[in-house]
């Protein structure tokens, strides 16, 4: 009777939400795995640990499909909660421990959490909130510069971490939902032309000289091939290797002898590319982008510009995420530690990934 119940529960549940979007994220889900396997096999900690975070983010994922959006549509204060927690988080990690000389985690014992992660998700739940309150009065400066508020606080706290890659990518989202709400092209140019002063400021006071580093060996790594150029190099030679269909799954030597850094965070579409070839990484692009589409036309169908505009924003996420890893990872853009979405060890970003996602299904649950 238990089990009868059971399969009903879970044929009515898979019946509400998208189902495609669901079976999509499994999949690459699975890809992610097999490819951490391949590198170090089931005796390394990041394989052992990387299951757990893909347990633990699908439950996320399914809770959090439970919840009806429509608290966070109709309502101002639980996305400000959110928002608020997610600042007091990032304030947290500046006081916690810092690991390479970054204050970007929160340290719990055994646990570390990257809190810059939930807070890209609040973010693009109070741009989406905003917005969506907002957008008929949308040409008056007045309504963009409350909306770079709520951009400006977080991203100074991510800068102090510092966090260059996370700063960069909370100003893309909020320029891209920007755009959708109907920004005009005075107001447009204006930012744009301020972001540009900002960027000079930024490379002469703000950024600390490895980041610096990273530009120049983005720009001719063989200038110091076993220093600051080295990962790019590697990266590169690991993506050739792999031609057509790869050397095989655990027959990366660039990633399984240790030759490729990072190979598990930074550096794992090169090592994907490695084992699995060109096929294997059509097949990783194709996946993602499908995930994309899939958010993306769950928003289009929505009868609600929150939705739309949420939508918008994790698409945009996953989307810059992924470009930006490949691109640092071909050796057409600087070293950022900006992981490739589902692809990378890690469980900070795959949380926050799993809790936009239920979030998703949670507007395709509640439609109407």
């Amino acid at each position: 009777m238990t089990i009868n119940r059971l399969t009903r529960s879970l044929g009515d549940y898979f019946q509400e939400i998208d189902i495609l979007l669901f079976a999509t994220t499994v999949a690459i889900l699975l890809l992610s795995f097999a490819n951490l396997y391949g590198i170090g096999g089931w005796e390394s900690s990041f394989v052992k640990r990387q299951a757990v975070f893909i347990g633990l983010g699908l439950l996320v994922m399914i809770s959090v499909s439970y919840f009806n959006y429509r608290y966070l549509k109709n309502y101002s204060f639980p996305v400000l909660i959110i928002y608020v927690i997610s600042l007091i988080l990032l304030g947290w990690a500046l006081i916690s421990p810092a690991i390479r000389g970054i204050h970007a985690w929160i340290v719990l014992g055994p646990i570390r959490f990257e809190p810059s992660e939930l807070a890209k998700i609040a973010f693009i739940a109070v741009m989406a909130k905003y917005f969506s309150q907002r957008h008929i009065h949308i040409h008056q400066f007045r309504t963009i510069l409350i909306s770079a508020v709520y951009l400006i606080i977080p991203l100074v706290l991510v800068l102090a971490q510092p966090d260059l890659g996370s700063a960069v990518l909370l100003a893309l989202v909020w320029g891209g939902l920007l755009l959708a709400a109907g920004i005009n092209v005075r107001h447009l140019f204006a930012l744009l032309g301020t972001g540009i002063i900002l960027g000079y400021l930024a490379w002469v006071f703000v950024l600390q000289p490895y980041q610096k580093e990273r530009l120049v060996a983005f720009i001719n790594p063989y200038k110091d091939p076993t220093g600051i150029g080295y990962n790019i190099i590697q990266s590169k030679i690991a993506i050739g290797s792999g031609n057509w269909l790869g050397n095989g799954w655990g027959k990366g030597t660039q990633a399984g002898f240790g030759f490729l850094p990072e190979a598990y965070n930074d550096f794992a579409f090169a090592a994907l590319a490695e084992q699995f070839g060109l096929i294997g990484v059509a097949v990783l692009i194709g996946m993602t982008l499908f995930i994309i589409t899939r958010i993306l036309r769950i928003g289009e169908r929505a009868h609600n510009n929150f939705t739309k505009l949420f939508c918008l924003g994790l698409g945009i996420l996953i989307l810059v995420h992924s470009i930006v890893s490949a691109s640092v990872n071909l050796g057409l853009m600087p070293i950022t530690g900006i992981p490739f979405s589902f692809l990378s060890y890690g469980g900070s970003h795959l949380i926050a990934l799993m809790v936009g996602l239920g979030i998703i299904q949670s507007f395709k649950r509640y439609a109407g």
